[in-house]
């Protein structure tokens, strides 16, 4: 066990700063400060980083970590941190690791015994919800679907039985087949779609799926989405259809006859039995 005590002495941290996901007056007061204290701002994207900083005066040097230059510029940052240096990671709006690069980041400044230091802020997901008009307790956050339909398509199964209000982003060009998915799939349950959250033309949607669909037709789709869906039904404990299996006949079961990958099965037979996803693991692989 690895304890933390972010503020105890001066050494090398590493920030977790939360951007504006569109409206610049959501920054906080200590967001910009960490921002203009830290040696580096390591951003998703330095053009959108910079914009940012220009705006609030902050003179700190930016560098690029992204999806396709995290191993190497992850070692960079890791080795500045080693020095005793204080890195802010950002992304281009919202949470970082969120949805967004950072989470190896993290797991590899931990393992190091380097803070990691989260600051609260925006966060498109969670905006989307408490005014969505959904139920706001439990939720699942799932985050981007596969872009591939055959993909979106298991993705949607095993959301299918979530015992909560889903959460889930998507592009305007990819908006119409997913609705048409979800109403496929999930059914005609009541959705919120979000678009443009915090900006000048913010917009919620409430409906059905049906009618999500319809309004997609009818309107040019523009701007990012956050889509809130209403919880399905549950199934009942009578009708848990894996009661006589063993844990490894229900994964091969998601594997062979609903052509998951064993990592989706195992995260599945975890949700439908209510136990850890580790516990399934341990006992998949033991046999």
């Amino acid at each position: 066990m690895k304890q933390q005590k972010s503020y105890k002495d001066k050494s090398g941290s590493l920030y977790l700063v939360p951007t504006p996901i569109g409206n610049l007056e959501d920054m906080s007061f200590r967001a910009i400060r960490i921002l203009k204290e830290a040696d580096v701002i390591a951003a998703e994207d330095t053009r959108n980083t910079k914009k940012l900083c220009n705006y609030f005066e902050i003179t700190t040097p930016v560098v690029s970590y992204h999806e396709h230059n995290k191993e190497t510029s992850g070692q960079k940052l890791i080795q500045a941190l080693k020095e005793e240096k204080v890195i802010a990671l950002v992304s281009d709006a919202g949470m970082p690791t969120i949805a967004d690069p950072g989470y190896e980041l993290v797991i590899e400044a931990i393992e190091q015994e380097i803070p990691v230091i989260p600051l609260p802020g925006a966060n498109a997901a969670l905006t989307a919800l408490i005014a969505s008009g959904l139920p706001t307790h439990p939720f699942y956050f799932y985050g981007f679907l596969n872009r591939q339909k055959k993909e979106k398509k298991k993705e949607l199964l095993f959301l299918k039985h979530v015992p909560g209000t889903i959460l889930l982003y998507e592009s305007p060009h990819r908006l119409k087949e997913t609705l048409g998915l979800i109403m496929e799939i999930l059914g005609n349950r009541k959705i919120t779609l979000c678009r443009e959250l915090t900006k000048l033309y913010e917009e919620f949607i409430r409906g059905t799926v049906e009618e999500a669909i319809a309004w997609s037709q009818a309107e040019e789709i523009r701007g990012e989405f956050c889509l809130v869906i209403e919880q399905g039904e549950l199934q009942k404990e009578e009708d848990n259809w894996w009661d006589a299996l063993t844990i490894v006949q229900q994964v091969d079961h998601y594997v062979e006859k609903e052509g998951m990958t064993v990592k989706e099965a195992i995260k599945r037979t975890a949700l439908d039995r209510g136990i850890q996803k580790r516990e399934v693991y341990q006992e998949y692989h033991i046999e």
